[in-house]
Parts: structure tokens; C-alpha cells; sequence
């Protein structure tokens, strides 16, 4: 086995240092609970009216005691009880249909909110440039979409509930038990307020280690991510035992902090309800002397022991709900912290609309200077100015980290320069929606996308209005028309997750059928071919050259074969232009291109 150190968990970023108080972080939450005001009303009335019922119990158990045995008459007797145990019956009765009308109501709103909370998340997620996912994780958010959501789920269709409701029973309780009894109640009450500060200190504390939890949670959750979609790399390196122990490690740090977490909340609950109960049981001493006294009637003492075994309740299951709501904030917290990530590239306040193109979309690329944010001090790009006309063929070629790709970043829009101007069809690009800028481009890239779905929806993703015609049209110009139709149930054969069931070359054609599909004013290929043999390049090749026709291409790559038929090659190195011409005049120079060239026709004497 590898001897090489495990990696540690990454380092939570900055923000999560940050921990604001509990309601701060609830509050959150209201955007998503205003639209459902009037179902938030009614719940509250039917847990109202369930907290009533309870409350009236102890009243009517009073009269039970203190005059269901007053008659002397036997019969009179059984009647008076027969009286009293039916409105012990009603008060029930109301308590079971009130209970099951808040339950009802307040899981639809937990799981409706939740819904909310968790699309409006995802989409914001799907808006961010790739600067955001330069610095998070895929794994981390996924965690905050389902842990975290969860946690909300639970507080807003349960806790919150469960909260409000032993609320209105634990005031009302205290209310009747300071009115029948209010000399004790204000001894009770002064060592009460006694046990609320020590609460609020270990409520702190729960809640800090609430979020430090999740935090560990959400690293191995992003460890797994990123190593099932890696698998035959780990496979065929034998690292399987190695990335078991790195999810294991991440497991055993979120668990740690999950003990600590429950350590200090097992001591606040437990400190919450004992003092409160011995308070209360003073209370309840007090009151039996008095009983014994004369000073109250058995019914009074009784009512009294009713309610303060509704409080002593209230109270505990306040200060279960206590830490599930400070659980809650810290997942609200990890989830407006996305919701709050803004994207630089956004819509201009004014967009300009793009003239029509026929022919193909005429670009212009005056001065660009770019940098990306996670590479500041690296410049991808160095004063890059291109004009392509429209049906014009232009290549990229270039080493490594030349700037190519850098191109087809800022064409979509996916970062903008730092200086510089970028026009498609005389229009800056920052100047245009976002939504009509991408429509107008159609990109194949080098490591082609496909989703968990048909073959014939994976196409159609191009252009999803198209009829099924039109998406069996692209794939035959894109040469992939006869391994679909071969594969089990032809275009709805289902090609697994990331395109499993199929080779990468078929992926590719796939993808540039998608692209055709689309039919773009604008092309982009990055590396098209990459991924296809002799035979299927030959194909394929001859389907994009069907494709360039009547508009603007733009190809990367470093196989000659794809680049040779060009209008016009553009040599980058360095984020800078260095040469611009067609294969023959750039060879004559002996410059870049031709070393590049070069060292190719070395590697592959088939195509020299």
C-alpha cells in the first residue's frame, strides 16, 4: 500500500468563523414562510386551541374531585360523575381533533418550506460562475442541500411546533399556578430565572459545535463525492484502502464533534429540567402542607399537580427543542451563506438585444487581460485582441496553459476580463443577457458531459423543444446515429451515470450532436476529436466540417489533422498571441507552431 500521508480535511473557510446569534440565522427562513401566511395562521389556531384543551383538563379535574363526591344520594353521585367524566371525555376528544389538524398543517408547511428552501438554493447554486465553484466543494453543497435541509425540515414541520405548542401550555400552566397559588409561584419563579442564564451560555456553546458538526459532515460527504466519480482512477491505482481511511478519518472527526455537540446538550437538558423540576417540587410541597393545613381543597391540590406536571413537561420538551433549533440555525446559517454568494457575472441592468446572424456570428476581441481569481498573480491572458468574420474558421493552438480554453470562458461569459472588450456581432457581451448570449453559442467540449438519461434526451438537451426527427437528424450528421440505434432499446436506451454504457468516443458524438442540434450561429470545439479513433475522427471530422458551414468556428486543438483545413491558425503561448497564419505559412517560419508540428509528426508518423 501507498505510504504517502493521508490528506486532511480542508479548511473551513473563513465565513464559517462567523456565528451570529440563533434568531439572526432563523430569520433566514422568513422569505421562504411569508407566501404561506394564511396556513401559518391556522396552524397556530389549531395549536392554540390544543394547548387550551390541555390546559382545561386540570380545571375540570377540580370539579371532579371537589363535586363529583359532594352528593350524599348515591344515584345523584354516579350522575355527577357520570357529568364530569364525560366532559373529562370532551376536552379529550377536542385535544385528539385539534392535535391532528396542527399536525397536519404544520408537516405540510415543514415539508413545503423545506421544498422552497431547497430549489431556490439549487437554482441559485446553478447561477454562480465557476469562480464559486473554484473555492466550494460540489460535495459540501450537496451536503447543505439534503443534511442541512433536513434539519430544517425538522424544526419548521416539528420542532418549531412542538416549541409553540408546549409554549402556550408551559405560560398558560404558570399563569394558572400564579393565580391559585401566588405566594409559592414567586418563590418558584426567583429560582427560574436562575437557571435561564446558565442556559444561555450552554445554548452558545451547542449551537457553535451544531455548526462545527455539519461543517464535518459536509467534508467527508464532499470526500465521497469526489472519489465515487473518480473510481476507475482509484480502482486502477489501487487506492481503494487508502480513500477508505481518508473517509473514515473525515467520518471520525464529524463524529468527535458530534459527541462533543451532544456531551454539552445532554448537560443542558439535563441541568434545564432538574433544576426546573425541583423548583417546581418546592412548589408542590408547599402546596400539600397547606392541603393538610386546611388553607386548600384536595381538588385545588390536584389541578395544582396537573399543572405543574404540564410545566415540568413544557419545559422539557422546550429544551429538546431548544438544541433542535440551535441545530437549525447552524444548518440555515451553512444555507444562507450560499443563497447569499452572488455571482460576478450577471445580467447588465439595461441588455442590449443581438442583431440577427446570417452566416454566422462576426466576433471581435479588442485588448483582453484577464486573470482568474483562484490564480491572481498568473495571467492567462496578456493583451489578446482577434477578429473573426462571420463564417470564418479559426483555430487555437497553442502548449498548455497557453490562454485557449481561457478564450471560451470569457466568450460564454463564464468570467469577464479584467480589461479589454469582447463583441459578438458588434455588441459587448457584458451589454447582453446572459441567457441570449449562451443561446447563440453551441461549445463541444473536451471531456464530454453526459446526463443520467436516454440517448435520445441527452441530445435533445441541445435544444429541448426539437422533435424527435430533428434530434435523430443530428445524430446522423454527427456519425451517431448507428451505435445508438444498436444499443438495447436504441435512442431510449438509458446511458447510465456520466454515460457509463457507452465509449468516449461515442460520448463525444454525442455531444456533437447536441451541439448541431442547437445549431449555433457561433461554434466552439475544444478538442472534439480527443477522444475518437482513426476511423470515428474521420467521421466526425467530416461532421463538423458540415457543421462550420454558415457560421463562426472556433477550434482548439493540438491533433494537426483538425486544425489543417482552417481559415486561419492562431499560435498562443503564455496567454499572448504569437503567430497568425494558415499550416504552410506557420511551418515556414520555424516559430512555435513548427516545433509543435514537429514534435507531433514525431509521435504519430501516420499522419505526417
Amino acid at each position: 500500500m501507498s505510504s504517502l500521508p493521508l490528506p486532511a480535511a480542508p479548511a473551513a473557510p473563513a465565513a464559517r468563523a462567523a456565528v451570529p446569534p440563533p434568531v439572526r440565522s432563523l430569520s433566514g427562513l422568513l422569505p421562504f414562510v411569508r407566501p404561506y401566511r394564511g396556513r401559518i395562521a391556522l396552524a397556530v389556531l389549531f395549536l392554540v386551541l390544543a394547548a387550551a384543551s390541555t390546559l382545561v383538563f386540570p380545571i375540570a379535574l377540580k370539579g371532579l374531585i371537589d363535586q363529583g363526591f359532594v352528593a350524599a344520594d348515591p344515584g345523584q353521585r354516579v350522575m355527577a360523575l357520570r357529568s364530569h367524566f364525560l366532559a373529562l371525555f370532551a376536552v379529550g376528544a377536542a385535544l385528539g381533533l385539534f392535535s391532528a389538524a396542527r399536525f397536519f398543517m404544520v408537516s405540510w408547511l415543514g415539508e413545503r418550506i423545506t421544498a422552497d428552501l431547497r430549489n431556490a438554493v439549487y437554482a441559485h447554486v446553478l447561477r454562480q460562475s465557476p469562480e464559486f465553484f473554484e473555492s466550494t466543494r460540489s460535495g459540501e453543497v450537496l451536503s447543505r442541500l439534503t443534511t442541512d435541509t433536513t434539519l430544517v425540515q425538522t424544526v419548521v414541520g416539528s420542532s418549531l411546533s412542538m416549541g409553540l405548542r408546549n409554549s402556550v401550555m408551559g405560560l398558560g400552566a404558570l399563569g394558572a399556578l400564579i393565580v391559585t397559588n401566588p405566594w409559592v409561584m414567586t418563590q418558584v419563579l426567583g429560582i427560574l430565572v436562575l437557571v435561564v442564564l446558565p442556559s444561555m451560555f450552554f445554548g452558545r456553546r451547542v449551537r457553535k459545535l451544531s455548526r462545527a458538526s455539519q461543517d464535518r459532515v459536509a467534508d467527508s460527504s464532499a470526500i465521497a463525492a469526489e472519489v465515487l466519480n473518480a473510481i476507475p482512477v482509484v480502482q486502477s491505482y489501487v487506492q481503494e484502502a487508502r480513500e477508505a481511511a481518508r473517509f473514515d478519518q473525515a467520518t471520525e472527526r464529524a463524529f468527535e464533534t458530534a459527541v462533543k455537540r451532544t456531551k454539552v446538550r445532554s448537560f443542558l437538558v439535563a441541568f434545564i429540567i432538574s433544576a426546573t423540576f425541583g423548583a417546581l417540587l418546592w412548589g408542590l410541597y408547599q402546596g400539600t402542607e397547606a392541603v393538610v393545613a386546611g388553607r386548600i381543597s384536595a381538588g385545588h391540590l390536584g389541578q395544582t399537580v396537573v399543572f405543574v406536571i404540564i410545566l415540568v413537561g413544557a419545559v422539557a420538551v422546550l429544551s429538546e427543542v431548544y438544541g433542535d433549533l440551535l441545530r437549525a440555525a447552524g444548518a440555515t446559517e451553512r444555507l444562507m451563506e450560499l443563497l447569499a454568494a452572488h455571482s460576478p457575472v450577471a445580467d447588465p441592468a439595461a441588455p442590449r438585444p443581438l442583431p440577427a446572424a446570417a452566416g454566422g456570428s462576426a466576433l471581435a476581441i479588442e485588448g483582453l487581460n484577464f486573470h482568474y481569481p483562484s490564480r491572481p498573480n498568473h495571467a492567462a491572458l496578456i493583451d489578446f485582441s482577434l477578429t473573426v468574420a462571420p463564417g470564418e474558421t479559426v483555430a487555437l493552438v497553442g502548449p498548455s496553459g497557453a490562454g485557449k480554453s481561457t478564450v471560451f470562458q470569457l466568450l460564454l461569459r463564464f468570467y469577464d476580463a479584467d480589461s479589454g472588450r469582447l463583441r459578438l456581432d458588434g455588441v459587448a457581451v457584458d451589454e447582453v443577457a446572459l441567457a441570449d448570449l449562451r443561446r447563440r453559442i453551441g461549445i463541444v467540449p473536451q471531456d464530454s458531459t453526459i446526463f443520467s438519461a436516454s440517448a435520445i434526451d441527452n441530445i435533445r438537451y441541445g435544444r429541448p423543444e426539437a422533435s424527435d426527427e430533428e434530434v435523430r437528424a443530428a445524430a446522423r450528421a454527427a456519425f451517431a446515429d448507428d451505435f445508438i440505434r444498436a444499443l438495447p432499446e436504441g435512442y431510449d436506451t438509458f446511458l447510465g451515470e456520466r454515460g457509463v454504457r457507452v465509449s468516449g468516443g461515442q460520448r463525444q458524438r454525442i455531444s456533437i450532436a447536441r451541439a448541431m442540434l442547437k445549431n449555433p450561429p457561433l461554434l466552439l470545439l475544444d478538442e472534439a476529436t480527443s477522444a475518437l479513433d482513426a476511423e470515428s475522427e474521420r467521421m466526425v471530422q467530416a461532421a463538423l466540417e458540415a457543421a462550420m458551414k454558415d457560421r463562426t468556428t472556433l477550434v482548439i486543438a493540438h491533433r494537426l489533422a483538425t486544425v489543417l483545413r482552417a481559415d486561419r491558425i492562431v499560435v498562443m503561448d503564455h496567454g499572448r498571441i504569437v503567430e497568425t497564419g494558415r499550416h504552410a505559412e506557420l511551418v515556414a517560419r520555424q516559430g512555435l507552431y513548427a516545433r509543435l508540428a514537429a514534435m507531433q509528426f514525431d509521435l504519430d508518423p501516420v499522419e505526417k
